[in-house]
């Protein structure tokens, strides 16, 4: 055959797996940098206090998500009702659960926070089967939500009795933050998502109104003392910069090539990062029950989406 022909289309393939590949990769620093974020709060937990913690994560994400949207080039929206959707969803999203997860992990480890943090999927899907009319309870939600309920549990230790303690305040705190992290998904869908924007800008509306509401809080709430020292500071440009600002680009572009299902896969991982950084860096102890009840929640997701059944064979093609 004239190689005319065939060097292009090997060029191209080279191209086409170039980019695969890229993506690939993005994916799993997704995954490392969002389950590791909970390391660097512990870290940054040893001279900040939470919400100093928080402050500096929202800000330097915001920091972080200018510069890419600099770099863009693309017109911010005008719309003043958008910004003000973008401000509720920025105190759903950041501001609360960050403070919520920063002030847990002061009794709790990292790798524990972590996991509860992989309860979001189903907690977001029981707030939008009660919200949005199209969101309604199946069989396979329900499993899901059972499974995750019961990895909760596992994760609590209930049979060790209910102790009215710090740890117990912190880890009810992890879920407080997840179910916000759920309301504002949900909250996303029914106001924001059908306007015509892209990820990249919803997320620098909704991370720069977040250090505009902690920089406005910060004289009430975040004037203990600072100490300082390079793992604090390296610690909070990781979490700040890297995983609430340049992950979120990241996502975006996961979702457009392989799509929100596959995208979502990253919640699988993130709480087997978030565990081995904190036995491995922080010499955190592991007790049986928590990756029981991780394993549990990630079962749950699995079944709330259908991919734990037999799925029968089609007549139709499978798209490529």
């Amino acid at each position: 055959m004239d190689s005319r022909f065939t060097e292009p289309e090997d060029a191209n393939s080279r191209v086409g797996q170039l980019g695969r590949f890229s993506i690939a990769i993005r994916f799993a620093a997704l995954a490392i940098v969002w389950g590791a974020s909970f390391l660097f709060i512990k870290v940054g937990l040893t001279g900040l206090s939470p919400a100093q913690v928080a402050l500096s994560r929202v800000c330097l994400g915001a920091v972080a998500l200018i510069v890419i949207a600099a770099w863009r080039r693309k017109p911010l929206p005008r719309d003043p009702a958008l910004w003000g959707h973008l401000a509720v969803v920025s105190v759903l999203l950041c501001v609360i659960p960050f403070l919520l997860f920063s002030w847990a992990e002061q009794y709790i480890s990292s790798g524990l926070a972590s996991i509860f943090n992989a309860t979001t999927p189903l907690i977001t899907m029981l707030i939008a089967a009660a919200a949005l009319p199209s969101e309604r309870f199946t069989k396979a939600r329900t499993t899901g939500l059972i499974l995750g309920f019961l990895g909760v549990l596992t994760i609590v230790g209930v049979w060790r009795g209910i102790d009215v303690s710090h740890e117990l305040t912190a880890q009810l705190a992890c879920l407080g933050a997840t179910t916000c992290y759920g309301i504002s998904f949900v909250y996303v869908r029914r106001f924001i998502s059908w306007r015509d924007l892209d990820a990249p800008t919803i997320a620098l509306g909704q991370v720069s109104c977040g250090a505009v509401v902690m920089l406005l809080l910060a004289p009430f709430i975040a004037t203990t003392p600072v100490r300082l020292d390079t793992p604090i500071v390296l610690s909070m440009i990781a979490l700040g910069a890297l995983g609430t600002g340049l992950a979120y680009a990241w996502n975006a572009s996961i979702i457009a090539a392989w799509g929100a299902s596959n995208a979502s896969a990253v919640t699988y991982l993130t709480p087997v990062v978030g565990v081995l950084l904190g036995v491995l860096v922080l010499d955190e102890p592991l007790a049986w029950n928590q990756p029981v009840g991780a394993l549990l929640v990630v079962l749950g997701i699995l079944a709330a989406h259908g991919r734990l059944g037999v799925r029968k064979k089609v007549e139709e093609p499978v798209p490529a």
